[in-house]
């Protein structure tokens, strides 16, 4: 555990070092200056949108939850979210670091299998990633569409879009076609290591490889039972797409309330293509998110830097700092509630 917070507490010295760089690069005064000059009235418009989407995200969960067999009340399902959502942001590598201890959160509260929170969770992230292409996509082409020049930061974009909309789906469906084959490998990589841990940490009885076999081919049959549920996809998918539309439109309000709003088809592709970039080894990807929110704002807007940093903190405000500190607090309780609850 103290290992895990030391890490922790590293990452977030890592990504504060991040965005101070990059208010450095752009301009301390001018940011702050821009700051100052944000409506009031937009910046609770920011949170209330944010809200907007960690509702909408939180229904697809408990959508998918129903479908497997392991319903909870909507507002539960909602707050189980937002503790998801703080467990992305505080782990390396956003969703993928941050999903294991989302299907703990899940289970906990939904008082099912670690394996089918861990399925819940898996899928609702795979459905989020459909919307974001359809709206990077046409982001991209009216953005492209009314540009000068192909600038380098384009480019890029236009790489990020592809590797959405081809690399990913393409490595997804992939590694299904071959799940057996990567559930040997797991089997065989993940049993020799539990055995030498069980030699070393006291009473502890490592799962058998049979056992690990069936938690795989249960966490298989929970994904299989939710994408043949044709009316599960489609309502997960709405309401996914509703949440990036809430996120976008929280780019846009935060751009409006420092006085810069842009056309609506930029942040339909900045918003989806710096989700990418959680992917770093930064708590939730935070610091390189702004960084590359700030950067194709700069390239497809006529937006200034210090200006478009201004709006983008605003806008992580609300999607990143307002769910880690209201998500924290969900977690813990879910782990009291836990702890307390008998041994059955």
């Amino acid at each position: 555990m103290d290992g895990n917070r030391v890490a922790t507490l590293v990452g977030f010295a890592a990504t504060l070092v991040v965005l101070a760089g990059l208010v450095w690069v752009v301009g301390i005064d001018d940011t702050l200056a821009a700051l100052t000059t944000a409506d009031p009235v937009a910046l609770a418009a920011v949170a209330g949108i944010a809200l907007c989407w960690l509702v909408s995200w939180g229904l697809a969960l408990w959508t998918v939850l129903r479908a497997l067999g392991s319903p909870v009340s909507p507002h539960i399902a909602i707050l189980v979210f937002v503790a998801a959502v703080f467990s992305n942001n505080v782990t390396p590598f956003g969703q993928a670091g941050g999903e294991p201890l989302s299907a703990l959160l899940i289970s906990t509260a939904a008082d099912t299998e670690y394996e089918t929170g861990l399925a819940a969770i898996a899928s609702v992230d795979t459905v989020h990633f459909l919307p974001s292409v359809g709206y990077a996509i046409v982001g991209f082409t009216f953005v492209a569409a009314g540009a000068v020049q192909l600038t380098r930061n384009l480019a890029f974009a236009a790489a990020a879009v592809a590797v959405l909309a081809l690399g990913i789906p393409v490595a997804a469906v992939l590694g299904w076609q071959h799940r057996y084959r990567i559930e040997a490998a797991v089997i065989r990589g993940f049993t020799p290591v539990v055995t030498t841990v069980a030699r070393v940490v006291p009473r502890w009885s490592p799962p058998s490889a049979a056992s690990i076999e069936a938690r795989i081919e249960r966490f298989f049959a929970a994904i299989d039972r939710i994408a043949t549920d044709r009316r599960t996809v489609i309502q997960t998918f709405g309401l996914s797409a509703f949440g990036w539309a809430c996120l976008a439109a929280s780019l846009w309000t935060s751009l409006y309330a420092v006085g810069a709003p842009v056309p609506a088809e930029v942040v339909l592709l900045v918003v989806p293509v710096g989700s990418i970039a959680s992917v770093v080894p930064l708590p939730g990807g935070s610091g390189a998110i702004e960084t590359v929110l700030v950067t194709l704002l700069v390239s497809t807007a006529p937006v200034s830097a210090p200006v478009a940093t201004s709006a983008v903190l605003i806008h992580r405000v609300g999607s990143y700092l307002l769910p880690t500190l209201v998500g924290g607090g969900v977690a813990t309780a879910l782990g009291v509630d836990h702890a307390a609850s008998p041994e059955t």
